[in-house]
């Protein structure tokens, strides 16, 4: 559901929660509307650059620059009304914001302190989310409630402090943290961001004077629904049969078996690396570290008995909901590989009690394009429709309806209003590890 789609009486009064944000909040989110120093220009200048490197660096896959701003003037261009953007104003206008948008700053520290990841671990237990084990790569930082019961981790990049996800733990404490992390964000000159958030978050991104982005819907499949059974599943059956039949078989793995396998796990990891010309990311995309994995189940796929695929799985503790995470493959073993790795560990997590499983986002689908929706739609929506010589958008969307998941969108909340290209940049660099990460495949 887009916010601006939704009910009037979606977003709950804050006087019927006997709740404030305080007022200085507001008359700051105000002030930034209203205010022309905040970039106005810039945000035309640079829609091209930023869009197409957080498009990038979310899908692993470089663009070629040339190529990359021709199609997005092209977007832009084909908008409606006031919308487009010509050329010569892109380009005089991304000149001179450019540099008050991507200065740098200083670095910080990134990784929690050792005490406060096992106090987020403590509270990771007793939450629904299995997403929300991502804390354990130790590269973002944490701020707790003022009770210790719910936590939002974030990490910090050029002027941006960004949180992963909704705060985890019970929703009675959200209030309290998204209020902290605002003003902490203030206090330190930085822009408040909130990324991948639910549906559920929106009413307190709107009180605090944040303004939410669409950035794409994620796919929940009812493990308990689930079955290959019946005529509407004939061509998913026909891929696993053919795949098994031509030697491939799925192994679900237990953690306390995981060291065994370590070596042709970290094989089938850099072959992957290598195939996509790709460099190790991180934030909100889990990396190939062993102690990280060590906390993981695995789905593997073996050729023959040899492992060509494998995707680690995070868990919650009630053993409730569960989350792909990290997922690698030797490219060009099977075109059925795949649908036999999610169907039997759908299958798997099924037998075991699981209730649901989450495949991650399908990014830039489902954005409304409505009279009233942000340029923002309407420019993801160009590049969802028309970008697929960049990545396939319509594929990665049809592979996970395969499943016949629920889709539930996810949002970006920043400050200000506009197109938020800085906020974005920042994103981009903070999962490809700054400008380095960026390039990196450029250089392979």
């Amino acid at each position: 559901m887009d916010i601006l789609s939704a009910p009037s009486d979606f977003i709950a009064p804050r006087a019927a929660r006997g709740e404030r944000f305080p007022k200085w909040l507001a008359l700051r989110a105000t002030a930034e509307r209203l205010s022309p120093s905040g970039g106005m220009f810039g945000f035309a200048g640079l829609v091209g650059l930023c869009a197409f490197l957080f498009v990038y660096l979310f899908m692993e896959e470089m663009l070629l620059a040339l190529q990359l701003w021709v199609l997005q003037l092209w977007a832009l261009s084909s908008l409606p009304g006031g919308t487009s953007v010509t050329l010569s104003l892109t380009l005089v206008a991304g000149a001179v914001a450019g540099r008050h948008v991507v200065r740098p700053m200083t670095r910080r520290r990134r990784a929690p302190a050792p005490a406060d990841l096992q106090r987020a671990l403590a509270i990771l237990h007793q939450q629904p989310n299995a997403s929300a084990g991502l804390v354990r790569l130790g590269d973002k930082q944490v701020m707790f409630s003022s009770a210790g019961d719910a936590f939002i981790m974030y990490g910090v990049k050029g002027r941006s402090q960004i949180a992963l996800f909704d705060p985890v733990g019970p929703k009675e404490a959200w209030h309290e943290l998204v209020v902290a992390f605002v003003r902490h964000a203030r206090q330190n000159g930085l822009r408040p961001v909130f990324y991948q958030v639910s549906p559920q978050f929106l009413p307190l991104a709107v009180e605090a004077g944040l303004s939410p982005l669409k950035l794409g819907e994620q796919a929940i499949v009812d493990l308990q629904s689930f079955s290959l059974a019946g005529g509407d599943w004939l061509k998913l059956r026909r891929s696993i049969n053919r795949a098994e039949r031509d030697g491939l078989e799925f192994s679900y793995i237990e953690p306390a078996d995981l060291p065994a396998i370590l070596q042709d796990l970290k094989a089938v990891s850099d072959s992957w690396l290598s195939g996509h010309q790709a460099a190790e990311k991180g934030f909100s995309l889990g990396t190939f570290c062993e102690a990280y994995l060590a906390q993981q189940s695995l789905a593997v796929i073996r050729d023959h008995g040899r492992i060509v695929a494998f995707a680690s799985i995070m868990t919650t503790a009630d053993q409730q909901d569960a989350f792909i995470d990290l997922m690698r493959h030797i490219p060009g073993t099977h075109r059925g590989m795949m649908d036999l790795l999610f169907a039997r560990l759908m299958e798997s997590l099924k037998a075991k009690g699981f209730e649901t499983l989450n495949m991650g986002m399908a990014p830039l689908a489902g954005l409304p394009t409505h009279a009233a929706a942000p340029v923002w739609n309407h420019i993801g929506r160009h590049v969802f429709e028309h970008g697929e010589r960049y990545y396939n958008f319509k594929g990665l969307q049809a592979f996970k309806a395969k499943f016949d998941p629920r889709w539930e969108p996810r949002y970006l909340a920043v400050a200000g209003a506009g197109l938020p290209l800085g906020s974005l940049l920042d994103v981009t660099m903070l999962i490809g590890g700054g400008l380095g990460g960026l390039f990196r495949r450029a250089r392979a």
